[in-house]
């Protein structure tokens, strides 16, 4: 792997041959994630023809070019050029608040009994818990649309399941190693199940696709 070794603060790197990895922290926290908001929404901004994707994380951002009208070279070096602009929220938007209905318990919520098996608490617990938090949204993937929230409150904190289950319902909302997530379609799933939402999470015929956005908060109501 290539990595840029300069005075630049920016920890650069290449991803495949067409695929540029800039790495802002090894932790997942606050700081870090608004880095990468600040930069992804910056990039964004500057709607540059040699780049064709952006993906960002937890803690980094994956930047997908076109070969034809770039290299890893000459884009590493604009980076480095436009660095302190990139890292400053002046193109940032506000996080936006979502509050979303969560149908608790019942026979969707696949897991509820061995997440208050696992924990020591009882349902109404786990659904007090699970609801008083303010998640922020780290990341958006594996499916379209499938955002990974944080920080999970401790008294709640599950593993994932030792195998996968091949199918849930749309709107399932799942906990799994201090994250919280809704899968948007019907999907594979590793997480616990503790409920399920009937909002729409995901809609392709309207922009932005995805419902939630890096940055934005969700808080979610027991219904």
């Amino acid at each position: 792997m290539t990595v840029l070794t300069t005075t630049s603060k920016l920890n650069i790197s290449r991803f495949g041959e067409d695929g540029i990895r800039i790495i802002f922290g090894e932790t997942i926290d606050p700081e870090v994630h608004e880095k990468v908001r600040n930069f992804y929404f910056y990039m964004k901004s500057l709607s540059l023809p040699e780049i064709i994707d952006l993906t960002p994380s937890f803690r980094s951002c994956l930047i997908h070019f076109d070969t034809g009208r770039t290299s890893f070279v000459r884009l590493s070096s604009l980076l480095r050029e436009k660095e302190a602009e990139a890292l400053c929220s002046g193109h940032t938007p506000d996080p936006v608040r979502h509050d979303i209905p969560v149908h608790y318990g019942g026979p969707d919520a696949l897991d509820m009994k061995v997440v208050c098996q696992q924990t020591g608490l009882t349902e109404s617990d786990v659904i007090a818990i699970h609801s008083e938090v303010i998640y922020t949204v780290y990341a958006v993937g594996f499916i379209p649309g499938f955002p990974y929230m944080g920080t999970l409150d401790s008294r709640i904190n599950v593993p994932r399941l030792e195998t996968p289950r091949t199918r849930i319902v749309a709107g399932s909302v799942g906990i799994a190693q201090g994250q919280t997530g809704v899968y948007p379609f019907p999907s594979p799933a590793g997480w616990r199940i503790i409920g399920r939402t009937d909002v729409r999470l995901f809609n392709p015929e309207k922009e932005p696709y995805s419902l939630l956005q890096i940055g934005d908060k969700v808080k979610f109501i027991n219904a």
